[in-house]
């Protein structure tokens, strides 16, 4: 065929009766396949283990290890290659009977204090755990100070006769 007669012949078949409405209905359809969760693909491989307390292992662990590259993301929960890295670590360790403290030690080593949702409490995490209190602790003082001076603003006798008299030519507008 030359490129005339292609031209023709296209034109021909993307003007018949009817095609547009076939073509239209296609992408519908496809559309619709590709929206529901048939066409959902689970992240990574599905893991399997020999017992139950390992496959519980794995799941309370990669729901408690945080990915590095996202921002409040677990690992199980995050898209990221190097999420997806650190499950199938998590899946080694555990499959080859670490055991969980085990697993995170290394992860810490590997990616620092970070990884945990729940770091522990040591020297450098001090703040992190008393900043609640010492906050409360704060306000609380604040508190009792604002209560203090409003009691001695109660408690204050009554005007001197000073006061009174420069009381009185502030009403007066002197």
């Amino acid at each position: 065929m030359t490129g005339k007669a292609l031209q023709a012949y296209l034109h021909d078949r993307l003007h018949a009766p009817g095609y547009r409405t076939l073509v239209l209905a296609g992408l519908f359809l496809a559309a619709v396949v590709l929206a529901s969760p048939v066409a959902a693909l689970p992240m990574g491989k599905p893991v399997d283990f020999e017992t139950q307390e390992q496959e519980a292992q794995y799941q309370k662990l990669v729901r408690e290890l945080r990915c590095t590259v996202c921002q409040s993301e677990t690992i199980h929960e995050s898209n990221a290659a190097l999420a997806g890295d650190m499950r199938r670590r998590v899946y080694e360790m555990t499959a080859a009977g670490a055991s969980e403290q085990e697993i995170i030690d290394f992860l810490v080593q590997r990616y620092g204090d970070y990884v945990r949702y729940r770091p522990a409490f040591q020297a450098n995490t001090v703040l992190l755990w008393t900043s609640p209190f010492l906050i409360l602790f704060a306000g609380g003082m604040v508190w009792l100070q604002v209560v203090r001076q409003r009691q001695r603003l109660v408690l204050r006798q009554e005007l001197s006769a000073e006061e009174r008299a420069a009381l009185e030519q502030f009403r007066r507008g002197e």
